[in-house]
């Protein structure tokens, strides 16, 4: 089964699907339905909005990444990139030691 692409929503898209579900009484599965964003993903917004935060519709706002970070990441990556072949190395090792001893007697 293949993923579906993930759907972005802008800011005062966001907004109006809240609105409608507080403003104009409609319901969360009946808002999702017209707007097409997931019941729960709706749900969300709208108790986040009830609990009085800030920015009800907009993303997080996202930080900077230094180079450090992005350095830092891209080492670990490829750290983890190293070990899983070499796990991959010594278990095909161990396997044919095994069926080269397996062979001789």
């Amino acid at each position: 089964m293949e993923k579906l692409p993930r759907q972005v929503y802008t800011g005062e898209f966001r907004r109006q699907a809240v609105e409608m579900v507080l403003r104009e009484g409609l319901g969360i599965a009946a808002a999702s339905r017209r707007l097409s964003p997931s019941p729960k993903t709706l749900t969300n917004r709208v108790r986040r909005a009830e609990g009085g935060a800030a920015e009800v519709a907009g993303a997080a706002p996202r930080r900077e990444v230094t180079e450090a970070e992005a350095g830092l990441s891209r080492s670990r990556r490829e750290d983890a990139e190293l070990r899983m072949e070499r796990d991959i190395l010594k278990k095909s090792a161990a396997y044919f030691a095994g069926a080269s001893w397996r062979g001789t007697r």
